[in-house]
């Protein structure tokens, strides 16, 4: 929105709109929360993206709210809240944040590491296991996420979300490492990779819009639950593959935020910090009820 103040264009204060800005991931991780999202209301307009592209949109006001990268949120705490009850995490495998690597884990010292631009958290995920089993690769690279050329340049690559799930099933050849599964392993801990953030500064100033956006959330995670099959449909024909496949995937993810599941999300966190991947300690602080 513009406005002419003195002869001169000026961008309107986000905060000041009468509509909602919504970012949501594009990707078949968030269909449980993002399938069902009304978009018949004419106050709430949609920015699909990408992980990283929802980061930058929350970060610079372009959108309101959306489901950000956990490490995005990290990063700039002291500027969020989370609202509770909305995040894609896993305890255990996760189904589609993988490594694919053409030597076993324990070999990479001194290799190349591919990483997809689209990422943030799994990419700093990455980096975190790497470091605390002791392997140290040579450098990281940051490619578009297309597993043959990445693999071109380094002798691993991480892929997340589509690519990962897409790649995954494919003759690639490579040692397979799911990186949920991994963190779970290592440090008995879920993993939340996304998280509904909303700028500290909205819910200050305008609570009454930040819980029409929780509702919004909140019912479309509702009822993508409680209609798993169209889901899934939506699913199949976006990437293809079976039912199966479909349902044993999304049997992996959970979709909450309370105190249990901010435990794991808070030790990624300490993680990034010790690691020095963010500039102060971080945790997660829940905003709202799911009522």
């Amino acid at each position: 929105m513009e406005t002419k103040a003195n002869g001169a264009l000026q961008v309107a204060d986000p905060l000041s709109r009468t509509h909602v800005r919504i970012g949501h991931i594009k990707f078949t991780n968030a269909l449980p929360i993002c399938h069902f999202l009304d978009r018949s209301d004419p106050e709430i307009e949609f920015l699909p993206g990408a992980p990283s592209e929802l980061n930058a949109w929350l970060a610079d006001g372009t959108v309101d709210a959306g489901l950000c990268s956990s490490f995005a949120y990290a990063y700039n705490a002291d500027d969020y809240v989370a609202l509770r009850g909305l995040s894609v995490s896993s305890r255990g495998p996760v189904g589609s944040i993988f490594f694919f690597s053409k030597r076993p884990l324990e070999e990479l010292n001194g290799c190349v590491v591919a990483l997809p631009t689209i990422s943030a958290s799994s990419s700093n995920l990455l980096r975190i296991l790497l470091a605390e089993a002791g392997i140290t690769p040579s450098k990281y690279v940051t490619l578009e996420p297309d597993l043959p050329s990445m693999l071109e340049q380094a002798e691993a690559a991480l892929l997340i979300a589509d690519d990962a799930l897409y790649w995954s099933v494919q003759d690639h050849g490579c040692h397979l490492y799911d990186l949920g599964e991994e963190w779970n392993v290592r440090t008995g801990h879920s993993m939340t990779f996304a998280l509904c953030a909303i700028p500290k500064r909205l819910v200050r100033e305008n609570p009454e819009k930040v819980r029409k956006i929780h509702r919004f959330f909140l019912e479309g995670k509702r009822k993508g639950l409680a209609d798993m099959d169209a889901v899934i449909a939506e699913a199949t024909r976006m990437l293809g593959q079976t039912e199966e496949f479909w349902r044993n995937y999304f049997n992996k993810l959970r979709y909450d935020l309370d105190e249990e599941w901010a435990v794991g999300a808070n030790a990624y966190f300490d993680a990034a910090y010790r690691h020095g991947l963010i500039p102060k300690p971080a945790k997660v602080e829940l905003w709202g009820d799911e009522e």
